[in-house]
């Protein structure tokens, strides 16, 4: 049997029992909050089409820069070219009145199979102002500390 500890005058109680009245609150506002729709905004964009056509790559007049990257790829001034496209850059830099010097920075992970093939093709094409650049960057590649 249970029993109350407080005062039992038979009075009327003036206090409301809040807590069923919070919990069906609260059902609601879940519900109301599932029901809302998604807003989604969007912006149409026209975007500009993609050039089919690569870009010429051209031979600079004063310097050109060979980069070979982690992934194999060999960039002449940035674009992306293949060995065969290096003969012909090469013969049309000896070529020019005052050749353009030639910038080989190969990336710290470059491969050195590449690296050599690479360096045959500037030998063979008989370029003479040749020069290493970033090689500062791996002055302590490989040493710990």
């Amino acid at each position: 049997m249970a029993m109350s500890g407080g005062k039992d005058d038979g009075a009327p109680m003036m206090e409301m029992n809040m807590t069923p009245l919070i919990d069906v609150l609260l059902v609601l506002l879940i519900m109301f909050i599932i029901t809302i729709p998604v807003a989604t905004h969007s912006v149409d964009i026209d975007l500009p089409q993609p050039n089919p056509t690569p870009p010429d790559v051209i031979v600079e007049p004063e310097k050109n820069k060979l980069v070979l990257t982690v992934d194999n790829q060999i960039l002449w001034n940035g674009n992306a070219i293949d060995l065969g496209q290096l003969r012909t850059l090469l013969a049309e830099s000896t070529q020019m009145a005052v050749e353009p010097e030639l910038q080989f920075e190969p990336e710290a992970l470059a491969s050195y199979d590449l690296a050599a093939k690479v360096l045959q093709v500037i030998k063979a094409s008989g370029v003479t102002k040749f020069g290493f650049v970033g090689n500062e960057r791996y002055r302590t590649f490989g040493k710990a500390g």
